[in-house]
């Protein structure tokens, strides 16, 4: 089964383009699921099929469904336990119950249940591709990043916090007058974070990978690009970029030379900015592109010759190789260099932050025993070593290399 993502600053059409590759391997002839991951749902809109899409997919083309996930409903599923947790210590301090509910439901909650119910589709085996119309890229990476924030709290900090409670609840009710959190609020924590992680472990697969939508335009491509280093620093596979609206050459007027120009300058740009990836392009079309066999033949253009749904190649974003001394941790992290990264050990984890984002890497047994040796950017790549700890330690020079 094959997984495509696709995100970009708002507005680039990127549930148009997913909605066409979509469309297109529905018409290969490949079972094809879209699922939107945005709170701001607009594939109905897309397809022209704004009355028949429900809480279940639909079928509105041969082999081609589409979902927009019933977040109250999910919500109900999934968070049930730990809002009535919420409710009660709400209502024992005397705030009114809608007030309540509405304090409850936590912010992203839509954007984390579609990635639930993305997960129960690739578990059912009904689907040979699933396409996802993910949310603009701020939103996307803060998702993304979710199971792995969440993972650091279940193994720590959760364990402590209910031992303490079992032990401490009868003083603590007494006292405080507020009810603490029992085990069914500490398990559907656990799960939760259980569901998500699959989620991680099938979005950073072999088989799945992001697209990047851009606009040819200054500051959307500062954005691409900000998301390419991102995505590679949780270990999700970039196998593209798509550039949508493009003027088409030709004679006109000064303004549209104006704009053909500009945008040539940037698709120059885009070019050496994501070198390795194919980089599609989407001419601006004469009609907003409404409908399966519209969104099909936009698609069919877009990607000409080319297989829209070819497996990544290549190990990824994170990988680990040995030499005679010890390992060496090799990370992507496009347009990144040596001072903007900080690096610290942490037991066995390596905690790697870059700008405003962290990453928690757990380190395997084998690498856990080991000790950093030193660190470098290279090519767009971090490399860490580590070596035995029994090794002559390294000078300051070999270190920063």
């Amino acid at each position: 089964m094959r997984i495509v993502l696709f995100t970009g600053k708002g507005g680039v059409g990127k549930s148009t383009v997913a909605a066409g590759t979509a469309a297109l391997a529905a018409a290969s002839g490949l079972r094809t699921l879209v699922i939107s991951t945005d709170a701001a749902h607009s594939l109905a809109d897309a397809y022209g099929a704004s009355g028949r899409i429900h809480a279940e997919p639909i079928e509105i083309s041969d082999r081609l469904y589409v979902h927009q996930v019933d977040a109250q409903l999910r919500f109900e599923q999934s968070w049930a336990d730990i809002q009535r947790y919420l409710l009660s210590v709400l209502d024992a301090a005397g705030m009114d119950t809608v007030a309540a509910e509405e304090m409850t439901v936590i912010p992203g909650a839509e954007e984390v249940l579609a990635l639930l119910e993305l997960r129960l589709h690739a578990r059912s085996g009904n689907w040979d591709v699933i396409v996802v119309d993910c949310a603009p890229t701020a939103e996307t990476l803060r998702l993304l990043a979710l199971p792995e924030a969440l993972g650091w709290y279940i193994e720590r900090l959760l364990p402590i916090q209910r031992k303490l409670v079992k032990v401490l609840r009868p003083v603590l009710n007494r006292a405080a007058g507020v009810p603490m959190p029992g085990d069914t609020v500490f398990d559907a924590i656990t799960r939760l974070h259980g569901e998500l992680d699959e989620v991680h472990e099938l979005l950073s697969g072999p088989n799945a990978s992001v697209r990047l939508v851009l606009t040819p335009e200054n500051v959307v491509l500062a954005e691409a690009r900000r998301a390419y280093t991102s995505l590679s620093l949780f270990g999700y596979r970039v196998d593209g970029v798509i550039a949508n609206r493009v003027f088409p050459a030709g004679d006109g007027d000064a303004w549209r030379a104006g704009w053909v120009d500009a945008q040539q300058r940037v698709l120059k740009e885009v070019d050496q900015s994501f070198v390795g990836l194919p980089v599609w392009l989407s001419e601006y079309q004469s009609g907003e592109p409404v409908g399966v066999p519209a969104l099909s033949a936009l698609a069919s253009r877009l990607y000409g010759d080319a297989d829209p749904l070819a497996p990544p190649v290549g190990d990824g974003p994170f990988r680990v190789t040995r030499d005679d001394t010890g390992a060496i941790v090799h990370l992507a992290l496009p347009f990144v260099r040596r001072e903007q990264v900080d690096l610290a050990r942490n037991g066995d984890e390596l905690v790697v932050t870059v700008g405003s984002s962290r990453r928690l890497l757990t380190l395997p047994a084998g690498l856990a025993r080991l000790r950093v040796a030193g660190a470098r950017v290279e090519g767009g790549e971090l490399q860490v070593r580590f070596r035995e700890p029994d090794q002559a330690p390294t000078t300051s020079r070999e270190a920063a290399r």
